[in-house]
């Protein structure tokens, strides 16, 4: 078999980007209405520091309002409660979203059902949750969304694939599940329990591995001519994937699966990074104008 064919999220969500855009500037010109997106960080989580400059940006560059709220690692849950139930009862934003992880003495749980579920545009909220499960319109995981979009983009028609799903969380695996079975494909979630669990990853068609473990995927766990989907981020010491001490950085980022092995047997496979998680936040964007639409009851265009 060739050697599969990459799949580049970080193009596929540039194009999302620039429909979002178009969306947002329809909006604008035929109702009046300016989308806005509020990201509140609790803390000063590199990473999240990271992703929250990157997610306002983004939602400038497609034409709609950032509202940051940032916050000192001891602030109290019931403050973090309150600015909420402002950013609820704010007309000027569309979307909610509190960059997780919170300090541990934050109830997470607490402050993702105390988000207005019409504006919560990660789609953490248990009404959301319900809704996706009973095939209910709903705002949707960013992650899995994006997933979704990249697997339809490569596959089209998904009905009838079997596909398993490696990691069971609220935030990617159990929602992928969702959107799979709502595409008629067959759906396997497994994990770290799972019994003869190489052997149950050769039988899908579709591997989404979501498991947080570095190249926990082998080559010959996947089924020849599979699409495999890897969505996690792992920062490991490069010299224990038996890089030469070039003087060249001494980390790097490499997903769930040994891609220089998936790559000789799958038929497409995301690259890590570049693969679903550029996506994420395209998708991010793309649940705040829908998120407006819903709650100016504006006709949703497919984009």
């Amino acid at each position: 078999m060739s050697k599969a064919k990459t799949i580049d999220g970080k193009t596929f969500a540039t194009g999302l980007r620039e429909r979002v855009a178009k969306e947002v500037a329809r909006l604008k010109s035929e109702h009046g209405v300016s989308p806005g997106l509020a990201v509140v960080l609790v803390g000063e989580n590199p990473a999240s520091q990271v992703y929250v400059r990157s997610k306002g940006k983004q939602t400038i560059e497609s034409g709609m309002q950032s509202f940051e709220h940032k916050f000192d690692a001891a602030t109290s849950e019931a403050d973090l409660l309150a600015l909420i139930e402002r950013l609820n009862g704010d007309p000027a934003v569309n979307g909610i979203l509190v960059q997780l992880p919170l300090p541990n003495h934050i109830d997470e749980q607490n402050v993702l059902r105390a988000i207005n579920p019409d504006k919560d545009v990660d789609g953490f909220h248990v009404l959301n949750v319900g809704r996706l499960w009973s095939g209910a319109d709903s705002l949707v995981p960013c992650t899995p969304y994006g997933c979704l979009l990249l697997l339809k983009d490569q596959l089209g028609d998904l009905s009838g694939k079997r596909a398993l799903i490696l990691g069971r969380s609220n935030i990617v695996g159990k929602p992928m599940a969702a959107l799979l079975l709502k595409e008629s494909c067959t759906v396997t979630i497994a994990h770290s329990r799972t019994a003869d669990l190489p052997e149950r990853c050769r039988e899908a068609d579709i591997l989404v591995a979501a498991v947080g473990r570095a190249e926990m995927v082998r080559g010959d766990w996947i089924k020849p001519g599979a699409t495999v989907i890897d969505v996690g981020i792992n920062r490991i010491d490069a010299l224990e994937l038996g890089s030469k001490d070039d003087g060249s950085p001494k980390t790097r980022l490499v997903g769930d699966v040994a891609f220089d092995e998936a790559v000789a047997v799958a038929d497409a496979i995301t690259p890590v990074p570049g693969g679903v998680g550029p996506m994420t936040i395209a998708c991010l964007l793309r649940n705040t104008v829908v998120a407006t639409c819903m709650q100016s009851s504006i006709s949703i265009q497919d984009f």
